[in-house]
């Protein structure tokens, strides 16, 4: 009888036993799950402020050509009178035939950008297209592409600020296959001596233009199919305002 008993009682423990031992190994298992994901979150801290460094030097370090190669035509991405100037004083040295100034506002018109720039008014008239209807760097290409295409031109001279210019060159370089880009980076603040980290507003349009190129790249593993009618036509230099 007390044999029995002890064997009962005995197996009778056996369950609790196991029960005990699958309730301790549930918190290991969690601080498991914690440490990866810690460790996760900590390379891509890692990889994130690695690429932004690498992105900052890049940029800081970028020079305007004092004397850049001719090009068949010349882009230039609104966002600065600097940009404008610059692109302006390419096409009046004979830096390329004729000038897009993708990104106008609808409101303006040519006479309005005309006078604004303080161009010739001859040359403004001949060389000059503007696209109205690109809304961000997505769309400069779009529309840059389509007017690259239409004038069969092989080479291009892309002006944009410097910080801008990598995301730029990423969106262009999607659409216009058949185009040589030439980088004409606008500087209007000097960081080669890495000042970037002491000002305050660089260091934040630094972020904010390394985030936006990250998700160009992004979008480049998953592109976003287009529609054929998704942006218009730049206008012609023959439209009168």
């Amino acid at each position: 009888m007390m044999d029995a008993r002890n064997s009962t009682g005995t197996a009778g423990q056996m369950p609790v036993v196991g029960a005990r031992s699958r309730v301790r190994t549930g918190p290991g298992r969690l601080r498991t799950v914690l440490r990866l994901a810690s460790l996760c979150l900590l390379l891509l801290v890692a990889l994130f402020a690695g690429g932004f460094g690498w992105f900052a030097s890049k940029v800081s370090h970028m020079t305007t050509p004092a004397d850049p190669a001719k090009a068949d035509a010349i882009i230039v991405l609104t966002g600065g009178q600097a940009r404008l100037d610059a692109a302006l004083d390419l096409l009046a040295s004979g830096k390329g035939e004729r000038l897009l100034i993708s990104g106008v506002h609808p409101s303006a018109s040519r006479r309005q950008l005309q006078a604004a720039t303080g161009s010739d008014k001859a040359l403004f008239s001949c060389c000059v297209d503007i696209d109205r209807a690109a809304l961000d760097t997505i769309g400069n290409a779009q529309e840059s592409a389509k007017w690259v295409e239409s004038h069969a031109y092989g080479s291009v001279i892309l002006v944009t600020n410097n910080y801008h210019m990598p995301r730029s060159l990423l969106e262009m370089s999607r659409l216009l296959h058949g185009a040589k880009l030439e980088p004409y980076p606008v500087v209007n603040t000097n960081l080669d001596n890495g000042d970037w980290l002491t000002k305050p507003e660089a260091l934040r349009v630094l972020l904010t233009e390394y985030s936006k190129y990250l998700l160009a790249l992004a979008r480049g593993i998953v592109p976003v199919r287009q529609t054929a009618d998704s942006v218009a036509l730049a206008e012609v230099s023959t439209a009168k305002d």
